[in-house]
């Protein structure tokens, strides 16, 4: 099962994907940044962007595994991002 999150921060799209056979992967502009395979604890995605000012500002993901579903966190600058889920 894949579950994509998107969300746009000043210009950027950012994407995240989990599958349960690929792992976790983290994309801004379509490039991949951070990508994981891990079963046993929560995966931590990291990466970067470019503000509309050109500073570089840090991105930080967390997907939390449930029981039935994947919840989605985005962090840039250390401040929450809302994400929309794709599927």
């Amino acid at each position: 099962m894949k579950s994509i999150w998107t969300a746009n921060y000043e210009g950027n799209l950012i994407t995240l994907e989990n599958n349960w056979f690929s792992g976790e992967k983290l994309f801004v502009n379509g490039k991949l940044q951070d990508c994981q395979v891990n079963y046993i604890t929560t995966p931590i995605l990291t990466g970067h962007l470019f503000n509309k000012e050109g500073m570089r500002l840090s991105i930080k993901a967390n997907l939390l595994p449930g029981f039935f579903k994947v919840t989605a966190m985005l962090f840039i600058d250390d401040a929450e991002v809302e994400l929309q889920k794709l599927r």
